[in-house]
């Protein structure tokens, strides 16, 4: 079980592309995809590699990150949308 955390800015980000730069105050990031993918979170504008970490169908992940960063996501088979919430 996670302890509580605060909800901030929510965003979908297309399969195949980068997410706008994370809040000033957002040191994690809750995610969720609608297919499997593969995400990286970097500075600049990350590009997401067939070898970066998998992220499977509906399964909630958490990761830490620094304020301005951003997460990319490319498509394991299909289509979808990564779904990534910054966490205060």
């Amino acid at each position: 079980m996670r302890s509580a955390s605060r909800l901030g800015t929510a965003q979908d980000v297309a399969i195949g592309a980068a997410s706008a730069a994370f809040g000033v105050q957002t040191y994690q990031v809750r995610v969720v995809a609608t297919s499997a993918c593969r995400v990286r979170i970097g500075d600049g504008t990350p590009t997401a590699l067939a070898t970066d970490s998998y992220l499977p169908v509906d399964c909630p992940e958490y990761f830490t990150c620094t304020p301005g960063q951003r997460i990319a996501v490319i498509q394991e088979s299909a289509g979808g949308k990564l779904s990534v919430t910054e966490v205060e």
